[in-house]
């Protein structure tokens, strides 16, 4: 069983992430241990959402096409309305999300994240949750929707908003120390 201290996580966003979805969810996994990188649509600083307005500027470290599953143990995938609406239009971000699925590595998406995963089409038959007013399209995109703080189901991790946080912290540990999770590609 792998431990989070082993660990190697990404973090894709680009701006208008939710602030706290992404600076919550890195700093914690790091501090429990794991490796953390964050990759944006070309690699550059990205600014974050909070509120009702533009919030702090985040460093990244790498571009996403430089970036592969191969290279990392889960995929961490920050909400916010901007941020997810961008990257299910980016071809390199949805074939990364695909890549993490096919490999059964963990994939954890909260918020609006989730549209990213109805996009790469790997929500089908799966029990998820997500921001009120996206559930009709997870439904759609096959899952069974649940109102839960966090939802883990062979690896994918969803969650509802920044109130649900630690939850979903927790439920990405539990989920990278349980292993490889083996499904069935949409």
């Amino acid at each position: 069983m792998p431990r989070i201290q082993d660990a190697k996580i990404l973090i894709i966003a680009t701006n208008g992430f939710e602030q706290s979805e992404l600076e919550v969810p890195r700093d914690e996994l790091a501090k429990a241990g794991a490796e953390v990188h964050v990759a944006s649509t070309d690699g550059k600083a990205i600014r974050g959402w909070k509120g009702s307005d533009w919030s702090d500027t985040v460093n990244v470290d790498t571009a996403l096409n430089k970036v592969s599953a191969m290279d990392y143990d889960a995929l961490v995938l920050p909400g916010g309305l901007i941020n997810p609406d961008i990257l299910r239009r980016d071809k390199d971000a949805i074939t990364l999300i695909k890549g993490f699925f096919d490999q059964g590595k963990v994939i954890a998406a909260i918020c609006h994240a989730p549209w990213l995963l109805a996009e790469a089409d790997v929500l089908r038959g799966l029990e998820a949750t997500s921001y009120p007013s996206l559930r009709t399209d997870i439904a759609n995109a096959g899952a069974k929707v649940v109102d839960q703080s966090a939802v883990a189901d062979r690896g994918i991790v969803t969650s509802r908003n920044p109130d649900d946080l630690p939850d979903f912290v927790a439920k990405i540990i539990e989920e990278i120390e349980e292993g490889t999770h083996y499904r069935v590609a949409a």
